[in-house]
Formats: C-alpha cells, sequence, structure tokens
C-alpha cells in the first residue's frame, strides 16, 4: 500500500510542477512551438516517468530535482529572449531557401530539405511556381514563411524583443542602417522595442518603456 501511495504523490508532485511550469513561462499547454519547448517536454516526461516507479528515489529528491529543472528552462527562455546569440544556439536561426525565385540549393541541402518537400510546402499555400517567391524562410519549427512579390501589406516581423532579425529586413529590401535610422527618428533603439513590423510600408512600433518617459529622463 505504502508504494501506490509514494506512486500517486510523485505523480501528484510531477502534475503540479508541469501546471507550475506553464502558469510561469506564460503557456496555456504544452504544445511546442521552439526547440526549447520541445526538450522542455521530454526532459520533464522523462524525469517524472523515470521516478515515480522508482523506490530509490524520495518525494523529496523528486521534487528537488523538478525545482532544479524548473529553473534551468526558465534560466534558458530569458536568454534566449534578452541574448541574441543565445536565441541562435538554442533555437537555431531560420534559413532562407528561396531568394528572388531562385531555389538556394545548397541551403535546401545543408538543412535536409528535399525538393519533393519543398514543393510539397508550396502547393499546401497554393504556390506552384518558384518563380513566385520573392523569398521562403524556413523556421526554427520547421514551417515554411513565404513571401510573394508585391506583398507589401503582409506583416513580419522586424524586431522580437530587442532582436533584429535580418532575413525579413532582407525580404523588404532594407538593410540595419535604414532600420537604425527609422528607430533614431523615434528617439529610440532596437533594445527598447518589444515587436517591431513593417506594415504597408510603415514601421509600427510596441515598445517596452513609452518613447515619451525616456525622453523625458535625458
Amino acid at each position: 500500500m505504502q508504494d501506490y501511495v509514494n506512486i500517486i504523490a510523485k505523480l501528484a508532485t510531477g502534475l503540479i510542477c508541469m501546471i507550475f511550469q506553464m502558469n510561469l513561462l506564460g503557456k496555456s499547454n504544452l504544445a511546442p512551438v521552439s526547440a526549447l519547448d520541445q526538450l522542455q517536454n521530454y526532459v520533464l516526461g522523462g524525469i517524472i516517468g523515470g521516478v515515480i516507479y522508482n523506490d530509490q528515489i524520495t518525494i523529496l529528491q523528486f521534487l528537488l530535482i523538478l525545482i532544479v529543472w524548473t529553473f534551468l528552462v526558465t534560466l534558458f527562455k530569458y536568454l534566449k529572449e534578452n541574448v541574441g546569440f543565445m536565441k541562435t544556439i538554442i533555437d537555431g536561426k531560420p534559413t532562407v531557401l528561396i531568394k528572388n525565385g531562385e531555389v538556394l540549393v545548397h541551403e535546401c541541402a545543408r538543412r535536409g530539405v528535399a525538393a519533393s518537400d519543398l514543393m510539397f510546402k508550396l502547393r499546401t499555400a497554393n504556390i506552384y511556381d518558384t518563380r513566385q517567391v520573392k523569398r521562403a524562410i524556413q523556421e526554427q519549427n520547421g514551417q515554411l514563411t513565404i513571401i510573394l512579390y508585391g506583398e507589401e501589406s503582409v506583416k513580419f516581423p522586424l524586431i522580437t524583443n530587442g532582436i533584429i532579425d535580418d532575413n525579413i529586413l532582407e525580404s523588404f529590401d532594407k538593410d540595419r542602417e535604414w532600420l537604425v535610422n527609422e528607430l533614431k527618428k523615434k528617439n529610440t533603439d532596437a533594445s527598447n522595442v518589444y515587436l517591431g513590423q513593417y506594415i504597408n510600408g510603415k514601421l509600427e512600433l510596441s515598445f517596452y518603456e513609452p518613447v515619451e518617459s525616456k525622453n523625458s529622463e535625458s
């Protein structure tokens, strides 16, 4: 009977930890949207599944393991969102597969994207000719972001969490110098931008700190 009580107690502890992590990380479910999410789910499932039937691991030890894992996940999430090179290390970086209608074969081969897979993804977007595509970018989660010629109204983030996306900048025929100048006109810089979008030829920004208060301090 004691064995069953320990198993139930460990299972309940694991479920509580999962709920706590979801709330801490601002997630409504465990569906992975990045490599870190996928790794978190695998490891957390392995920890819970491997421990609840092991009599040699006490509930206190199990709880300590979960606390350490939660701390590490939170730390990596913070680094990913606030340190540019850490985001690349943890999640990887988007890869341009089609540029100005031309398939970049070496990039497709490097990412292991077969021609049949590339065309399948294009067909699912009702595109049957690669020459229609101004830029096709394979995201970190494997999804294909497609920009067609003449899609000026399409909304793509240039800046997320203070980090500039050079691939999206290039897709709009812009560079960092242009973006820095635009930010200077608004008396701010990329580090203060939570989300920056290029919509209908205009740069739309959402700030961490209101620019007005920032100016008044200076």
